[in-house]
Parts: structure tokens; sequence; C-alpha cells
């Protein structure tokens, strides 16, 4: 059994191999507009998952060419009534386990106490399954309507409250001053290229002392950019919008991106994990949501 240190590596090898030999990284995807298309599922909770498991069934997804959203473990998709055909071979994900113990504090009084290990575990893609038709792309009518999308997107935008500024042909989220200046939309080539450029510097927004202080770990700009890449591929994902099929407005980030995940198997956790959180917590402004807590899934390690 691979341990800790070699499950990051492992994983961190194939994102590195994503961005160097494939034309999109496993953050970015042109989403259809099927009911059964979008960010990777849990059969058994109906929610996205969440880190760095997107990125792997991202990954997994895009080498195995699947387009479904859905995945489950080999019991799950048994007691939906299915089976996971002869011959198929599992993508394997993390889980956080809480491990409890007993130690000394600096009184040297015994104390309860608790850590978090990683474990793998193993999930099949719908497509891999006999019985789940109703989880394939193709089942369901595409709603060809994306106004609603754009709708949402609006939304969860006015919602924040941020102070963004419209104007000019450069889009940036200032610190200092904490706004966001962004073109006009009609600048943009597409709907979506607005709401993904916007989105990136929501991201940014959230990084603020007041809101959720990002920790970017020794990241440092590199970090930055990578949590604002990948938070804005989320958040598109959540809203039902497709990311652009290039990647030409963050060409000059992947070398320093690849170095930092090469320096660092942490490197690519610490960002997906960050880009969670934000976008749970932009989220959260419209939705009926708890406050944003640090999961298990996104510990700092």
């Amino acid at each position: 059994m691979a341990n800790q240190t070699e499950i990051r590596q492992q994983i961190t090898n194939q994102i590195i191999d994503s961005l160097t030999n494939v034309k999109l990284p496993p953050w970015r995807k042109p989403w259809s507009n099927d009911p059964n298309a979008g960010p990777n599922t849990s059969l058994s909770t109906g929610e996205s998952y969440r880190g760095i498991n997107q990125l792997i069934l991202q990954l997994s997804a895009s080498r195995q060419e699947f387009q479904s959203k859905w995945w489950g473990t080999f019991n799950q998709i048994n007691n939906c009534g299915a089976s996971v055909r002869k011959g198929q071979k599992a993508t394997k994900i993390i889980l956080w386990k809480p491990i409890k113990r007993q130690r000394h504090n600096e009184q040297g009084k015994e104390v309860n106490d608790s850590f978090l290990v990683m474990r793998e575990f193993c999930v099949f893609n719908a497509e891999q399954t006999t019985g789940l038709d109703q989880f394939q792309v193709g089942f369901a009518q595409p709603n060809e309507d994306t106004s609603e999308s754009y709708d949402n997107a609006d939304a969860v935008i006015e919602a924040t409250n941020a102070d963004i500024r419209y104007g000019g042909n450069a889009a940036f989220y200032t610190p200092q001053q904490d706004f966001i200046q962004c073109p006009f939309r009609h600048q943009f080539h597409s709907p979506e290229l607005f709401y993904e450029t916007m989105f990136h510097e929501l991201t940014h927004w959230t990084e603020s002392p007041e809101r959720l202080n990002w920790d970017r770990a020794n990241g440092g700009y590199a970090m930055g950019e990578l949590i604002a890449e990948i938070g804005s591929c989320f958040m598109m994902g959540e809203l039902g919008l497709p990311t652009a099929d290039n990647m030409d407005n963050h060409a000059a980030y992947v070398k320093s991106w690849l170095k930092g995940m090469s320096d660092d198997p942490k490197f690519i956790f610490r960002a997906a994990a960050q880009a969670t959180k934000a976008v749970d917590y932009l989220l959260s402004f419209s939705r009926s949501a708890e406050p944003v807590e640090v999961e298990a899934e996104e510990v700092p390690f």
C-alpha cells in the first residue's frame, strides 16, 4: 500500500504530465449542457467531489473519454441495482480518515487528540457499468437555454457585494484598495470568457485577511494564480457554464506551476483545497449554506 508521500507524488506526476502533454489541464473542461455532464459528482450523495479529488477524476475521465459526471464505489453501484462491467479498472481517489490518539500536552497531562491520515479508495464512472443508463450523457434532453445559467452567475456575483469597477482593458484585483477592475462584458469574445475572468478575480478577492486569508504555503505569486485559475473553473462548473477550451490567458504561468509541483508534491493539493474553499465562500452569499469550514480534504498538510 502506498504511503501518503507516495500518493501525493503519484497524483502530482499525473497532473504534471497533463499540463505538459495535454491540451487542457485537468481543472479546465468545456462542459456540455447535458444534465449528466459537469463537475464530477458522487452517486451516493449527489454532491460534487472537492479539491484534489475533482482533479483526479477529471484526469481519469479525460484519459478514458468518459462524459458522465457520475462516480461511485463498487458497493454504491450495486446498491443502485447496477453492476461494474467485467474488466473495468477503478480510479483511486483520496479520503482523509481521522485517527484518535492520546498524547501529553505541555503540562505533561494526558489528553485526547486526533490526526488525519490519507487513504485511497476506488470509484467507477457510470460509463463503466450496466444498469445506470439514466446517469449517462444523452439519456435526458439537454437544456439548450443558457440564459438561466447566466442569470445564476450574475446573482452569485451580485450577492458578494464585492467592489467591482467596469471599464478599461485589463482585469485585476487590487488588495490594497480591495476592488476588482474588469472590462465591460461586451468587450469579451463570449459571455463565458467574461464570467471566467470575473470568477478568477473574485477568487483572488477571497484572499483578503478579512475573508479567507489565503495561506499560499511558500507558493508565492504562482500559487495565487493557480488558486484563482482552479477556483474560476470550479465556479464555472458549479454554475453549468463551460470554460474556454484554451489556456491563452494563463500560458505564462504554466512553467511556474510545473516548477511548484515538481519542487513540492503538496503544491497542487494546497491550491485545489484553497480553490474549493474560495468557491464555497463565494457561493455562500447567494445560497442557504452553512459558514465555510475547513473539511477533512482541505486540512493543511
